[in-house]
């Protein structure tokens, strides 16, 4: 699959089958995170893998309304970045550079015929959450990425026309 329909036909899917991505493949998926641009070369990223004992965790801090959206993809990476609070340029540009990774990997996993889904969960800068995923102090956690076997086709959504949000300057 080329790069430009990779773009266009990636969807977010909430319905997946029961088998976990394979360690190689996650692993091949993760890799591709690290060719996110980032100024500096400071590769803030980083991605836990999290397994059973801390996907329960994770429930136990976001409850039982928010669990169940836990339970919806086999495999589940939770994507953070370091922060570099004494720099704020540094801190956006790293806080970006993470957003380009996990998307890199929702690219890959769906050129690969995976689906996926880029959560953000609240509670993964509250204290329980942080510690569900073993985040440490320094880290702030911008998703949680759900990977998959796709279990339904998803419509395309309506974007907004190129020219409300394209601006040409002189």
């Amino acid at each position: 699959m080329d790069v430009e329909t990779a773009i266009r036909t990636r969807r977010t899917h909430k319905a997946y089958g029961p088998d976990p991505v394979d360690r190689a493949t996650l692993t091949a998926l993760l890799d591709l995170g690290r060719w996110a641009p980032n100024h500096h070369l400071t590769n803030p990223w980083r991605f836990r893998v999290l397994g059973p004992v801390a996907v329960e965790r994770l429930k136990a801090a976001v409850g039982p309304e928010g669990a169940t959206k836990l339970d919806r993809a086999p495999t589940l990476v939770a994507v953070s970045y370091v922060r570099t609070p004494d720099d704020p340029a540094a801190d956006e540009e790293d806080l970006l550079a993470a957003g380009s990774a996990a998307y890199a990997i929702l690219l890959g996993a769906h050129a690969r015929g995976l689906a996926g889904y880029w959560r953000t969960i609240g509670v993964l800068n509250e204290e329980a959450g942080r510690a569900a995923i073993g985040l440490p102090e320094g880290e702030h956690a911008i998703g949680v990425l759900h990977l998959g076997t796709p279990r339904q086709e998803q419509r395309v959504p309506e974007r907004a026309p190129l020219a409300d949000v394209l601006t040409f300057l002189d």
